[in-house]
């Protein structure tokens, strides 16, 4: 590795949350020092950020969707939708409300795939989108199928054994790797690097909030680090995988290797710890709920079903946010220009004026509408892929599990964007 390739590893990574931090903390004192008043806005203590609210967000999505439509944190300097048909709607005016300062709290700007808007937004989409059609997705269900098959076998031979270690982590880190041309033997570390990268949800202007700042760092050097030495030994160009077709687009000038790293960075983050969550979630589900398991063991019909309103329920992914490019209407309010707006999808899939008896996990509602996956021009890449890997497991389950136990204590993550367990232990009783 060459002098040159250290600094510009550590430009590349340090230079947007070194922006962002001086952005963040300029923006938060003005708001801090101004105490502006919106007129038409309620104000809110409910804080995303605070690790207990991220691991439990229901009680306060409640009183949110029994309150107004535009809320306003004023420690978080951020306003707040949280109906289903508000956040619907922001999430598809990405020409007023722009990812361009990325979509968790701080704001990054970095030449990742979700922090763009239009029109290269389109360009990068349409050129990753082939790897992930009908087409390319049939292609991998033998080796879903496989891998979720000998995974449940795994958890049937090891009762009390943890979900999230031994299913639901391994799943798709597996197929995010094979997608990217991840070696079998490379994925343990990029778990770890992962786990540190995911952190940047947390970052804020607080001695709590930078403290993550470090870890962070850490796991997106690394995986820079590990990236563009495979590009520089030409280990990626002419493989067959989503990110061996993308190099070769890059080689002709159409990517940058920036965009490229970044791109491989946004798939194995949103793609590996999405699903991880709406996986482990779902063993916790099937639990709580053994009459609607049994509904699905009993009806195969209800199975695909039956992982969308797990999506609706769970909502892998709570909250992303925008910017507001010009002032934004919300009824008789106005989310002013360049505000931080916060998408609560988790709140939008629970909201009682959408969906009947809401907080309840039913196998047999007809879900076709929930946000789990966004909406609009940034609707989740790899959502087909998601609902694959969870049908796959959920097929395991109710034709060779006849009741989910769970022992001991589940342990919820607190990140503030991706809610899921951090460990949930379980019991498979066979049929």
């Amino acid at each position: 590795m060459t002098l040159k390739h250290d600094a510009r590893l550590v430009y590349t990574t340090t230079k947007p949350v070194v922006r962002s931090l001086i952005t963040n903390a300029a923006t938060e004192i003005r708001a801090k020092v101004s105490g502006q008043q919106f007129p038409g806005v309620q104000e809110t203590v409910f804080d995303p950020m605070d690790p207990e609210t991220a691991a439990n967000p229901y009680p306060g999505y409640r009183t949110l969707l029994a309150g107004g439509r535009l809320h306003y944190n004023r420690k978080r300097n951020a306003f707040i939708l949280c109906r289903y048909e508000d956040v619907r709607a922001a999430a598809r005016n990405d020409a007023l409300l722009s990812n361009r300062d990325g979509v968790v709290r701080a704001r990054f700007e970095v030449p990742v795939l979700l922090n763009m808007d239009r029109p290269r937004h389109t360009e990068l989409r349409r050129k990753a989108l082939p790897g992930f059609t009908r087409g390319a997705l049939e292609g991998w269900a033998p080796t879903v199928d496989r891998m979720a098959a000998e995974l449940v076998t795994g958890l049937l031979g090891d009762p009390g054994s943890d979900v999230v270690e031994h299913l639901a982590v391994p799943l798709p880190m597996r197929m995010i790797a094979h997608i990217l041309g991840i070696p079998p033997e490379d994925e343990a570390f990029f778990r770890h690097w992962s786990n540190e990268s995911v952190r940047v949800a947390n970052v804020e202007f607080s001695p709590k909030g930078l403290r993550q700042v470090p870890g962070t760092l850490n796991g997106v050097r690394h995986l820079h680090d590990y990236f563009m030495t495979q590009l520089g030994k030409g280990n990626l160009l002419g493989a067959d995988t989503v990110l061996g077709k993308l190099v070769a687009d890059a080689g002709e000038g159409e990517i940058s290797h920036d965009e490229l790293f970044y791109f491989a960075l946004l798939l194995l983050l949103a793609g590996n710890e999405t699903t991880t969550n709406l996986l482990s979630t779902m063993f916790l589900t099937m639990s709580e709920n053994p009459d609607q398991f049994e509904l699905i063991r009993s009806d195969s019909r209800l199975l695909a079903g039956a992982v969308e309103e797990q999506l609706r329920y769970s909502s892998p992914i709570q909250n992303f946010y925008r910017t507001a490019a010009q002032d934004y209407p919300v009824g008789d309010a106005v989310i002013p220009a360049g505000a931080r707006v916060a998408l609560l999808w988790g709140a939008a899939n629970r909201d009682p004026r959408e969906f009947d008896d809401p907080d309840r996990f039913l196998a047999t509602r007809p879900v076709t509408q929930h946000v789990a996956f966004g909406s609009g021009v940034h609707l989740c890449l790899g959502a087909g892929l998601a609902r694959m890997e969870g049908q796959a497991v959920l097929r395991e389950l109710v034709n060779r599990v006849q009741r989910v136990e769970v022992e001991g204590t589940p342990r919820w993550t607190t990140n503030s964007s991706l809610r899921g367990l951090e460990e949930l232990r379980v019991r498979l009783v066979a049929r």
